[in-house]
């Protein structure tokens, strides 16, 4: 293959003397032997004229490629985010998400945005001729419909996919007209003034994770099923574009230089910090009170609950309970997000749903380290009397679920273990370090290869396609991964019929203190309790954040938000503890508080 591409190019390597061309992806000519590139390139040409049948002309020339081909198109920052989001909407239109949510919902939220940091859509747009932001006093931008936002090779992507909305006539999206030529440090124009300390201490610059936060709003807005830690799992599994989402754009876009500073993406952001650039961006958009989350909305408590439930192999009975609780909380009724009102914060809604349920666990089986194994040895005993009975023992279902937690775990480092981070399309800081980075990368994968050949290493599994379910779980016989179901065993172990109504054979609840902080001065104090609370409550908040994908301290947290709800509004509530009885931590000598911390 490499002799017809070379065309018999026959002369000596000026390096090592050996005749051994190879022609690489970007059609440069190279020495197998010692990685040499020269000047001369393979160069195709097509055109009408020598087009016999389907058969195409090439032929070889030397120098290098034409400088229209080399430099590509002018394009500007804000052009690159819109091809991500256009990719990432993609993805999720192809996991099921409704049609309306790409151009009814997620791009007209890019174009507020475009607005509001005056890259388009504005009669006076942030950049002037030389790139750099100009000092706005008290100006608003003004919608510009007849404006031109997208560029023509955004409009040659999207033709063929019938995305009108995506892609408009050809122009630069901020109105300026350059002199033809891109920024001398990077492929963009405007990647210099994008990346200088103003721009970097603007809230309205757009990055790789703010995509993910305007994505998360916007399903929101829509009212898909997608949680938050939905949206970071399948960006970790690939599914959806963000690792080297780049990689995507046309050919013509170049990237090098303060490019990758802008795309490149190390690592993925956290849930906590994808939560609140999701919050800054909905007030930098000034968004409208959200459409309410109601009982018909799979993102209310009623029905994600049920969905941990299933994924917790927990009994269904238990969802009862649940919905108990949330009555005394007065969380029933529809939620919602309101971004201008100081007091109206995004809800963590899939995190909300796993403190109810923890809750409810804490009711019925109290999670003292001494409670649960009483009634899981009553459950036992019920089992034994009655060999068709199907109590829930709280002591089998931690067996089970610890085996099939400790496998996920191992399962999920593996896949991380195997994530490619490199992109097949690199980065490169300079036009001058192109060749060196080339080189280093058909050296790094000729000596992988033949380390996979001498040592054997078994083929990386398939993917499996996205879903929303970690675990699965059923009877003997049926395939089952991590073990059998419970959903079907009740709870007449740990509840007693009293009156006319079940309550908890457990007298009492007990909680850590309760005072809210001031999150301006303290943030979780989960650290500093963790040693006082009980083991198996322990194990049950780093279950939930496995599951979802957060630290422990962010379910600890949302757990206490729900609990002062709970118990501020239950009448009939259990007599509550501050501290289980026999975990109770010792007294600490007082110390004086300064102005910036707080206690609990």
């Amino acid at each position: 293959m490499d002799e017809e591409q070379t065309g018999g190019y026959s002369e000596i390597c000026g390096q090592c003397g050996e005749v051994d061309w190879g022609v690489s992806d970007e059609g440069r000519f190279y020495c197998r032997s010692c990685h040499n590139v020269i000047e001369r390139t393979k160069e195709v040409v097509d055109t009408n004229t020598f087009m016999i049948g389907t058969s195409r002309v090439s032929s070889i020339s030397k120098g290098t490629k034409r400088k229209k081909l080399e430099q590509g198109r002018e394009w500007m920052v804000c052009e690159g985010f819109q091809f991500i989001l256009k990719h990432q909407a993609e993805a999720l239109l192809a996991m099921g998400v409704c049609p309306q949510f790409k151009d009814d919902v997620l791009c007209q939220f890019w174009r507020m945005y475009l607005q509001k940091s005056r890259q388009a859509y504005t009669k006076n747009p942030v950049h002037d001729g030389k790139f750099r932001l100009r000092s706005q006093g008290s100006g608003e931008s003004e919608s510009a419909p007849e404006l031109s936002v997208m560029s023509d090779s955004m409009m040659s992507a999207s033709e063929t996919d019938g995305d009108g909305d995506w892609a408009s006539g050809g122009g630069s999206v901020s109105g300026h007209t350059s002199d033809g030529v891109s920024s001398v440090c990077s492929g963009s124009v405007d990647a210099v003034s994008y990346l200088t300390p103003r721009q970097r201490r603007s809230q309205g610059l757009m990055s790789m994770p703010k995509t993910l936060a305007l994505c998360h709003l916007a399903l929101l807005w829509a009212r898909e099923a997608i949680t938050l830690a939905d949206l970071l799992r399948f960006v970790n599994e690939g599914h959806i574009p963000y690792v080297n989402a780049y990689e995507g754009f046309p050919e013509e876009m170049r990237l090098y230089g303060r490019d990758s500073l802008i795309f490149r993406v190390e690592s993925i952001p956290s849930y906590s910090h994808l939560h609140k650039e999701a919050q800054t961006l909905a007030v930098f958009l000034e968004l409208p009170l959200f459409p309410p989350i109601t009982l018909d909305c799979l993102l209310h408590p009623t029905l994600l609950t049920v969905r941990y439930l299933t994924e917790a192999n927990l009994p269904d009975e238990l969802h009862d309970w649940v919905c108990r609780i949330m009555e005394k909380a007065g969380m029933e009724s529809s939620v919602t997000f309101e971004p201008m009102r100081s007091r109206s914060p995004l809800p963590h809604y899939d995190v909300q749903a796993a403190a109810l349920i923890i809750i409810a666990m804490k009711l019925l089986f109290k999670l003292d380290d001494h409670t649960e194994w009483d009634l899981s040895n009553d459950a036992s005993d019920k089992n034994k009397e009655n060999p068709d009975g199907n109590s829930f023992n709280l002591r089998r279902w931690y067996r089970t679920m610890q085996t099939a937690l400790t496998t996920a775990a191992r399962r999920q480092q593996d896949n991380i273990a195997r994530k490619h981070w490199k992109a097949q399309k690199p980065l490169y800081t300079s036009k001058k370090d192109k060749l060196v980075v080339l080189k280093r990368r058909r050296i790094a994968e000729q000596l992988q290869l033949s380390f996979q050949k001498l040592s054997g290493s078994p083929v990386a599994p398939p993917s499996s396609p996205p879903s929303s379910f970690c675990f699965c779980w059923g009877e003997e016989g049926e395939g089952v991964r991590d073990g059998p179901s419970m959903h079907h065993h009740t709870l007449d172990s740990s509840v007693r019929l009293r009156g006319a109504s079940l309550q908890p054979s457990n007298p009492e609840y007990w909680h850590p203190a309760l005072r809210a902080c001031k999150p301006r001065f303290c943030k979780s104090h989960y650290a500093e309790v963790e040693v006082t609370l009980p083991r198996m409550y322990v194990w049950l908040l780093g279950l939930f954040s496995f599951l979802l994908g957060v630290k422990p301290g962010c379910v600890y947290e949302e757990v206490l938000k729900v609990e002062r709800r709970f118990l501020r509004s239950s009448k009939s509530q259990p007599r509550a503890r501050a501290t289980p009885r026999k975990t109770q931590p010792k007294k600490q000598p007082k110390r004086k508080q300064t102005r910036k911390t707080c206690s609990r």
